[in-house]
């Protein structure tokens, strides 16, 4: 059973907590092209789940055919590029 004591400090660190997670959105802090550039991103990634296509929806998964295939430069290609480089839509 906690005493008193430890159960208030507890309180208070969650309260700390919450507050700084609070304060801390990161994404609020980038600058406005780059958080333009993640929302088109985002929208493009819930598309191809929405459409259900049949083609690889994420970066780690045309990464893994790219890996089966040896495809060099693939750790540093992005998710399009990826798809370029397969073939992939």
């Amino acid at each position: 059973m906690a005493t008193t004591k430890q159960t208030k400090a507890a309180k208070s660190n969650i309260k700390k907590a919450q507050k700084a997670a609070t304060s801390k959105q990161t994404i609020s802090h980038l600058p406005k092209k780059t958080r333009t550039a993640l929302g088109k991103q985002a929208a493009g990634v819930a598309q191809r789940k929405r459409t259900g296509a049949a083609s690889p929806k994420t970066r780690a998964e045309l990464y893994e055919m790219a890996k089966e295939r040896e495809l060099a430069g693939r750790s540093k290609m992005g998710r399009d590029e990826l798809a370029r480089k397969l073939g992939v839509r």
